[in-house]
């Protein structure tokens, strides 16, 4: 029986050192992810400005 807080001896620790990503040009994990959260954010306000106008977004930017 193993202690929760000891590791497994096929559970070793990694060495490597882990680096914050850094922005970059192209199509990186950095930017899609942050190209994901901006996308999260903005869906999540079209979505209370409809709630607030009881308006959709066609009718709101005069499309209707």
């Amino acid at each position: 029986m193993s202690s929760s807080n000891v590791p497994e001896p096929d559970q070793a620790p990694s060495t490597e050192l882990e680096t914050a990503p850094e922005p970059g040009f192209g199509w990186t994990g950095y930017a899609e992810r942050i190209n994901g959260r901006f996308a999260m954010v903005g869906f999540m306000a079209l979505l209370l400005l409809e709630l607030i106008t009881r308006q959709d977004f066609f009718t709101w930017v005069g499309l209707r």
